[in-house]
């Protein structure tokens, strides 16, 4: 009797938090139940394009993520460095969960040190202890999706920071604490 009072009041607290919250829940199934994950990007400094199953049942895909990684390099340097799969799933989230089909043009992908300190020195706005040093910051437009929608699309995600950059039209996107400015 006991077994089941618990059982039918945790299947009662799971229904509940369902119909509260259904499309969290829904979303969540959908990117859990994810075999393939693709991106598409467009790096408006070198001109180069990519569309990568960088995720394949359960697997990221060693040279689906290496294309990536060079497509997303410093365009100043040519360094390559590993981008953050957990940036990709959140670009890959935000790309579903918006019906978003077209490529994301990218502003600035990785960037080593001494190009981010060159323009910490001569920009505003760039951070010197910036994550895209790291490959976990991405700054992006999408043509046809207004900068500002962009923007709260991101935010709903909270998956990390996001920048808002209206006057040079991009979305700064980082794997670091929840927070946006």
């Amino acid at each position: 009797m006991d077994y089941s009072r618990r059982v039918f009041l945790k299947t009662g607290a799971a229904a509940i938090a369902m119909l509260w919250c259904p499309q969290y829940t829904f979303s969540a199934n959908i990117r859990a139940n994810t075999h393939k994950k693709t991106l598409d990007f467009f790096n408006i400094h070198t001109r180069e394009r990519i569309s990568a199953c960088y995720y394949n049942h359960g697997e990221y895909q060693a040279e689906a993520l290496t294309h990536i990684n060079h497509v997303l390099r410093d365009h100043r340097s040519g360094e390559v460095h590993p981008i953050d799969k957990g940036l990709l799933d959140v670009l890959f989230d935000l790309k579903t969960d918006n019906g978003i089909d077209k490529p994301f043009h990218v502003i600035s992908g990785y960037r080593s040190e001494t190009t981010n300190t060159m323009l910490a020195n001569t920009t505003s706005g760039v951070a010197k202890k910036s994550l895209h040093t790291k490959g976990r910051a991405i700054d992006i437009r999408v043509p046809g999706i207004k900068t500002k929608n962009l923007r709260n699309a991101c935010i709903e995600l909270q998956a990390g920071g996001v920048g808002y950059y209206p006057k040079s039209d991009f979305v700064h996107m980082d794997t670091g604490s929840v927070r946006c400015w």
